[in-house]
């Protein structure tokens, strides 16, 4: 479905751009139906780059990235808007995605305005609903309402409600959890795994190991815009090749230690 083969991006820095920053270096990588896959990196690993070219919104300088086959960077016009009907993105802070001035359920009708005009008013609210429900959420406690009413939780799965409306095949989750308490992160984790079941791809961008390993099925490790390591999730994290994904695994606190105690 969906693939990168050797995707390169480069970024010109610098007053008059005599500088060359390279975010993303040869990255190929996979994503099939029902299946996800975890983009796990530090700050700067070149995640988040990849999930904007993925979303075509970032156009690679080097490599492919397609879809079915189909080159992502050379979509325009109506074939780019068929392609966003397919492929959806969630970013990390729900907050900055909803305007405060409107209410929160105005994400439903823009997705309206851009690819469901002709559908009755009644008839897409019951969209809306059906959507709501799938993703957990009571339609009375949710629509109506202000941004400041409702937790990051309920706004995160809102966006989520929004990418299902359009029937997607692929959601590139980047960092979707990292700003939610820990019993919703599970909620959200949870939620994502019925998606898969159901035969939704997901690319699961996180720096956080842990979470990671809860729901995908293969993992990619990044470090400077390179892939070191990648493979299916248990091999990665029971008996990693790579030095750097030993030595993330080994930084991650363990809950049966305190941080005082030798490692043994």
């Amino acid at each position: 479905m969906l693939r990168l083969d050797q995707v390169s991006k480069t970024f010109r820095l610098g007053a008059f751009g005599s500088r060359e920053l390279t975010a993303v270096k040869d990255v190929s990588l996979t994503v099939e139906p029902g299946e996800v896959v975890s983009l796990i990196g530090e700050s700067g690993s070149g995640k988040t780059t990849i999930g904007r070219m993925v979303l075509g919104l970032a156009s690679p300088n080097k490599g492919r990235v397609t879809f079915d086959g189909v080159q992502v960077s050379g979509l325009r016009g109506r074939a780019l808007h068929g392609y966003h009907r397919q492929v959806q993105g969630v970013f990390q802070d729900p907050f900055s995605t909803f305007n405060p001035v409107f209410k929160a359920d105005r994400v439903f009708a823009l997705v309206r305005d851009g690819f469901f005009r002709s559908v009755p008013a009644a008839q897409w609210r019951q969209r809306v609903e059906t959507a709501l429900h799938g993703v957990r959420l009571e339609p009375a406690d949710v629509l109506d309402k202000y941004p400041h009413q409702l937790s990051g939780g309920q706004l995160q799965r809102m966006l989520i409600a929004r990418a299902l409306l359009l029937d997607i095949r692929l959601l590139v989750a980047d960092e979707i959890i990292s700003m939610l308490d820990a019993s919703t992160r599970i909620d959200v984790l949870n939620l994502l795994g019925e998606l898969k079941s159901s035969g939704l791809g997901v690319l699961f961008v996180t720096h956080d190991l842990a979470l990671g390993t809860y729901i995908s099925d293969r993992t990619v490790i990044l470090r400077a815009g390179e892939v070191v390591e990648a493979g299916p999730t248990e091999t990665v994290f029971t008996n990693p090749s790579h030095e750097y994904t030993r030595n993330l695994l080994a930084a991650v606190p363990h809950l049966h230690r305190r941080w005082d105690e030798p490692v043994k």
